[in-house]
């Protein structure tokens, strides 16, 4: 790794599994596209190699090289960073991403999602292809993440001790709030925002709300349904109680779907196509790329019977169930489609 420029990098407190395996970090120091100084001093403590990427513990010899050249550059806030993390008394690892590639290990997969929920890079716009087959099943508990095949041992060794061990989820992926809480964002249940959400400022999600990594919103936003993994929303949108989000990792395909600004999506809705600004999807209907529907102009003329995929992405449209004939419908140029959302909910500071 020898380009003077680097992608990302982070320096955080690891969990080691009893086969001495990194199975988690929680990161405390992280940038993208850090300052070519910066880029150069982490370059001359990391051991070579011809990955794209890199991870180690930080050790004595290396954290005095560290200080050494973070001081003699002047990087102080840095420099004070790294000494924090360091009297944490805690495996410290750091890890050094040269080019932004699908990731190769749990510490660059962990970074990776650590600047999406810090709101460093936006869905899509980093690499995580291949994230399931990296991460590993892991018991998120009351004493911290804990590798499946130490549960059992650990469990006993609490109950001796008189402490009592809670598993409060098995998973590949954390809650986001026990790495990264966003600004100005509230979240009703924290256990349904997975770490590698990205979370705009103002948004609100409900306590059935729920955010999969690599999606989230762009601002203000009210969130009673489901974003699933690929999709953002617009800033000002509203996903109303239990409505959903077709994912690109279930069913979806290959196609992003995203909502745009001022949109709502009514209780127990949902959408297959990505929508543009100011639409509105009914209470109950659920729209897919093969939904058929009969278009209908702003005067009430009836146009033409397409399928829903020729409207993805355009703005003001109202999607509705004709209540006589249960037909789906799009009124097309709709008006009144605009969502206001109430601003004294989403100032969340």
């Amino acid at each position: 790794m020898n380009n003077k420029n680097i992608f990302a990098f982070g320096l955080g407190l690891g969990t080691r599994n009893s086969q001495n395996e990194v199975i988690e970090v929680l990161y405390t120091v992280f940038q993208v596209n850090p300052s070519a100084q910066i880029s150069q001093i982490l370059m001359s403590i990391v051991p070579p190699t011809l990955d794209h990427s890199v991870f180690f513990e930080l050790n004595d010899e290396n954290q005095k090289a560290l200080d050494s050249r973070l001081a003699e550059q002047n990087e102080i806030e840095l420099l004070t960073a790294v000494t924090r993390i360091v009297r944490a008394n805690h495996p410290i690892i750091i890890c050094v991403i040269k080019e932004d590639s699908p990731p190769l290990s749990i510490p660059e997969a962990f970074l990776k999602l650590h600047l999406l929920s810090s709101c460093l890079v936006r869905p899509h716009q980093i690499n995580i292809e291949g994230i399931f087959s990296i991460l590993r099943n892991i018991a998120w508990t009351n004493q911290g993440p804990i590798d499946l095949q130490d549960l059992a041992k650990q469990r006993l060794t609490a109950r001796a001790s008189g402490k009592h061990l809670s598993v409060d989820s098995i998973d590949k992926f954390p809650k986001m709030t026990d790495y990264i809480v966003p600004p100005n964002v509230r979240i009703a249940d924290s256990s349904r925002v997975r770490l590698g959400a990205f979370l705009g400022e103002g948004t609100t999600v409900m306590h059935e709300g729920f955010v999969n990594f690599n999606a989230g919103t762009d601002g203000p936003a009210m969130i009673e349904g489901r974003i699933s993994a690929g999709v953002i929303i617009g800033a000002n949108s509203d996903l109303g109680g239990g409505c959903s989000t077709m994912g690109t990792l279930s069913g979806g395909g290959k196609e992003i779907i995203s909502v745009g600004e001022n949109c709502l999506i009514g209780a127990n809705a949902g959408i297959g196509i990505p929508l543009g600004d100011r639409c509105i999807v009914e209470a109950g209907l659920y729209v897919t790329a093969g939904t058929k529907l009969t278009t209908i102009d702003a005067s009430g003329k009836v146009r033409d019977q397409i399928k829903a995929r020729e409207l993805a992405g355009k703005d003001d449209l109202l999607f509705r169930r004709n209540s006589i004939t249960g037909a789906v419908e799009c009124i097309t140029s709709n008006q009144s489609a605009e969502v206001q959302l109430n601003t004294e909910l989403h100032k969340n500071d």
